[in-house]
């Protein structure tokens, strides 16, 4: 059997089915392919879908909680509170509903998908593009003008295309509990290389329950996991009575691909989201950049389809167009090195006194946002004389990322 559309999506999470969207809305057929039997599962991350992202696909009814303010704690304990109830930081979202919604508003601009569906082979020609597809058992052929990979961390795609790795592959792991006191509406950061080496761990309110979660690179892992080392935050550190009234209800892990590839698209073939590399080295957070990546690039792939200009000359040109999009995210994880992943606990906590302080709160309070680092940076190496004595690696990275 064979099947004909302008475009093939392989894997249906949200920013899959926000590309879906956007081509049906530039006149394109569309499938979506989709390995799993329903969409939203499995769950892998920690939920949360930043104002700008939500504001493109307007489903604030699928949020389980508002986050507006952040508790972050030095390896010691120094708090640093952040945050005005007045403005949304970013959104914790039922994912299931989340991802659901943003694909059902690809099908009902037009889109196809295929469920319990995988693809088993693809072929490139100059006209053309096509893949052999295990629909539910049954091999058939999608032919196609353009192939998009937004199958995730391990893509299919990617690596059938031979794309090359992100830069970076973390690793986290997460739980969904109860009996957590936490604020409403306040997530909890926690630093330290013994729960965390060289990144952080959190609490995000999730409406009646809590994500409890961390992250790391594999190769600062040592002899620990993931798992053990959320473990010893919950039980064996200096916050340890706060988890005391905790009961897991839910368990999740995987990968957070962050490092934009150099090549992200190809003749007749791009990659999306996850794979592309396109995770936020500050927070792992791939919806944002993902959907940016979308709006940057459709209308110029559209074009492509409509002009059967699929040259690799005119993809590289395309692909360039996401170079401000790399270099930000290269500085934003250079500040992050700086200040987190390279920095030992007593560094951390002597960048936390500086930070607790509250007119260096008060600056935060006004510029920061985790998303992007980068201008608040620039503001406390201009008004924070101590920040600059520990922070001269800072300069570096916002100049040179």
């Amino acid at each position: 059997m064979e099947f004909h559309y302008d475009v093939a999506i392989v894997g249906a999470g949200p920013v899959g089915g926000y590309l879906a969207l956007k081509l049906r809305e530039s006149g394109h057929s569309v499938l979506l392919i989709e390995e799993h039997e329903e969409v939203g599962r499995p769950f892998q991350c920690a939920g949360l879908v930043n104002p700008g992202a939500m504001e493109k696909v307007s489903l604030e009814e699928t949020a389980l909680s508002v986050i507006w303010g952040a508790r972050i704690h030095g390896p010691s304990g120094i708090p640093v509170e952040i945050g005005d109830p007045r403005r949304v930081r970013t959104w914790s979202v039922c994912r299931k509903k989340f991802d659901e919604r943003v694909v059902m508003g690809s099908i009902d601009a037009g889109a196809d998908i295929w469920l319990s569906s995988y693809p088993v082979e693809a072929e490139i020609s100059t006209d053309s593009a096509s893949l052999r597809v295990n629909r539910e058992g049954e091999i058939v052929v999608v032919n196609c003008k353009v192939i998009c990979g937004c199958d995730g961390a391990h893509s299919w795609v990617r690596r059938r295309f031979k794309f090359g790795r992100p830069k970076e592959m973390m690793v986290g792991f997460q739980v969904e509990v109860t009996g957590y006191p936490g604020v409403d509406g306040v997530l909890d950061m926690y630093t330290g290389n013994d729960i965390a080496p060289g990144f952080f761990a959190w609490a995000i309110p999730s409406g009646s329950t809590t994500r409890i979660g961390m992250w790391s690179r594999p190769d600062l892992l040592g002899e620990s996991s993931c798992e053990s080392l959320l473990s010893k935050l919950m039980s064996d550190s200096i916050w340890s009575e706060r988890f005391s009234q905790c009961r897991i209800v839910g368990k999740f892990g995987g990968p957070v691909p962050s490092g934009m590839l150099k090549k992200t698209i190809r003749p007749r073939v791009a990659l999306f989201g996850d794979a592309a590399g396109s995770c936020k080295p500050t927070t792992g957070g791939g919806i944002g950049p993902g959907f940016e990546q979308v709006d940057l690039l459709v209308p110029e792939i559209s074009q492509a389809i409509i002009s059967d200009n699929h040259s690799e000359e005119n993809m590289i040109r395309i692909s360039k167009m996401l170079d401000p999009m790399r270099r930000k995210h290269s500085k934003a994880k250079a500040l992050r090195d700086v200040f987190v992943t390279e920095s030992t606990d007593e560094e951390l906590d002597e960048i936390f006194s500086i930070w607790s302080k509250k007119e260096v709160i008060e600056i935060i309070n006004e510029t920061g946002e985790i998303d992007n680092p980068i201008p608040l940076g620039i503001r406390l190496l201009k008004e924070v004389p101590e920040f600059r004595r520990v922070a001269s690696k800072a300069a570096k990275a916002l100049i040179w990322g």
